[in-house]
Protein backbone atom coordinates (compact mmCIF):
# COMPACT_ATOMS: atom_id res chain seq x y z
CA UNK A 1 0.00 0.00 0.00
CA UNK A 2 1.23 3.56 -1.09
CA UNK A 3 0.94 6.28 0.87
CA UNK A 4 0.45 9.29 -1.43
CA UNK A 5 1.30 12.49 0.39
CA UNK A 6 -0.52 16.18 -0.55
CA UNK A 7 0.72 18.50 -3.07
CA UNK A 8 1.42 21.58 -1.03
CA UNK A 9 -0.08 24.95 -2.47
CA UNK A 10 2.85 26.51 -3.11
CA UNK A 11 4.14 23.68 -5.50
CA UNK A 12 0.60 23.29 -7.64
CA UNK A 13 0.71 27.26 -8.02
CA UNK A 14 4.59 27.91 -9.72
CA UNK A 15 4.18 25.22 -12.17
CA UNK A 16 7.72 24.86 -12.65
CA UNK A 17 9.05 24.07 -16.24
CA UNK A 18 6.37 25.85 -17.68
CA UNK A 19 7.61 27.93 -20.55
CA UNK A 20 6.22 31.64 -20.35
CA UNK A 21 6.03 33.65 -23.20
CA UNK A 22 5.78 37.51 -24.10
CA UNK A 23 4.38 38.43 -26.94
CA UNK A 24 1.65 40.73 -29.10
CA UNK A 25 -1.78 39.89 -30.26
CA UNK A 26 -1.72 39.51 -33.67
CA UNK A 27 -5.57 38.31 -33.94
CA UNK A 28 -8.69 38.12 -31.77
CA UNK A 29 -11.24 37.04 -34.21
CA UNK A 30 -11.75 33.57 -32.54
CA UNK A 31 -13.65 32.83 -29.82
CA UNK A 32 -11.71 32.44 -27.02
CA UNK A 33 -8.59 32.18 -28.75
CA UNK A 34 -5.86 34.78 -29.74
CA UNK A 35 -3.02 34.34 -31.87
CA UNK A 36 0.01 35.76 -30.23
CA UNK A 37 3.53 36.53 -32.28
CA UNK A 38 6.58 36.14 -30.80
CA UNK A 39 9.81 37.84 -31.67
CA UNK A 40 13.59 36.87 -30.58
CA UNK A 41 17.02 38.39 -31.55
CA UNK A 42 19.33 35.66 -33.08
CA UNK A 43 22.61 35.85 -34.51
CA UNK A 44 23.61 35.32 -38.06
CA UNK A 45 26.07 32.24 -38.14
CA UNK A 46 28.23 33.64 -41.43
CA UNK A 47 27.28 37.18 -41.13
CA UNK A 48 27.45 38.12 -37.71
CA UNK A 49 24.25 40.29 -37.91
CA UNK A 50 21.05 40.42 -35.31
CA UNK A 51 18.13 38.65 -37.00
CA UNK A 52 14.06 38.54 -35.60
CA UNK A 53 12.71 35.56 -35.48
CA UNK A 54 9.38 34.87 -35.30
CA UNK A 55 6.70 32.57 -34.09
CA UNK A 56 2.64 32.24 -33.86
CA UNK A 57 0.98 30.91 -31.32
CA UNK A 58 -2.82 30.06 -30.58
CA UNK A 59 -3.38 30.91 -27.14
CA UNK A 60 -6.25 30.36 -25.37
CA UNK A 61 -8.09 32.97 -23.58
CA UNK A 62 -10.83 32.53 -21.80
CA UNK A 63 -12.48 35.99 -21.11
CA UNK A 64 -12.03 37.33 -24.35
CA UNK A 65 -9.67 40.16 -23.03
CA UNK A 66 -7.50 40.42 -24.88
CA UNK A 67 -7.45 42.95 -28.43
CA UNK A 68 -5.18 43.23 -30.63
CA UNK A 69 -1.81 45.33 -30.08
CA UNK A 70 -1.89 44.34 -26.72
CA UNK A 71 1.48 42.97 -25.35
CA UNK A 72 0.68 39.66 -22.88
CA UNK A 73 2.49 37.18 -21.07
CA UNK A 74 1.71 33.60 -22.69
CA UNK A 75 2.24 30.15 -20.62
CA UNK A 76 2.50 26.48 -22.20
CA UNK A 77 -0.02 24.15 -21.22
CA UNK A 78 -1.92 20.65 -22.08
CA UNK A 79 -3.31 20.99 -25.48
CA UNK A 80 -6.32 22.14 -25.72
CA UNK A 81 -7.27 21.75 -29.14
CA UNK A 82 -5.65 20.54 -32.23
CA UNK A 83 -3.17 23.77 -32.72
CA UNK A 84 -3.73 25.61 -28.89
CA UNK A 85 -0.87 24.34 -26.09
CA UNK A 86 -0.44 28.12 -24.55
CA UNK A 87 -3.13 29.96 -22.65
CA UNK A 88 -3.14 33.52 -21.94
CA UNK A 89 -1.48 34.82 -18.04
CA UNK A 90 -2.45 38.12 -17.83
CA UNK A 91 -2.41 41.14 -20.35
CA UNK A 92 0.89 42.87 -19.71
CA UNK A 93 0.62 46.35 -21.39
CA UNK A 94 -2.78 47.49 -23.70
CA UNK A 95 -2.92 48.78 -27.07
CA UNK A 96 -4.42 52.35 -26.84
CA UNK A 97 -7.44 51.06 -29.04
CA UNK A 98 -8.18 48.24 -27.00
CA UNK A 99 -11.14 47.43 -25.39
CA UNK A 100 -11.05 48.01 -21.41
CA UNK A 101 -10.53 44.34 -19.54
CA UNK A 102 -13.87 42.76 -18.37
CA UNK A 103 -14.03 43.23 -14.90
CA UNK A 104 -11.70 45.79 -14.40
CA UNK A 105 -12.40 49.32 -13.31
CA UNK A 106 -11.01 52.29 -15.68
CA UNK A 107 -10.15 55.80 -14.51
CA UNK A 108 -11.42 58.66 -17.06
CA UNK A 109 -9.08 61.81 -17.54
CA UNK A 110 -11.10 64.74 -16.93
CA UNK A 111 -12.49 66.62 -20.01
CA UNK A 112 -10.20 69.50 -20.88
CA UNK A 113 -11.93 72.77 -19.80
CA UNK A 114 -14.51 71.12 -17.34
CA UNK A 115 -13.63 72.43 -13.85
CA UNK A 116 -11.99 75.52 -14.13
Amino acid sequence: MTVQTPISPTRSRTRPGRKMRLGIVVSNKMQKTIVVRVAQFVRHKKYNRRITQASTFKVHDETNSAGIGDWVKIMETRPISKDKRWRLVEVFRRASNAPPIPGEEVEEAPKPGADQ
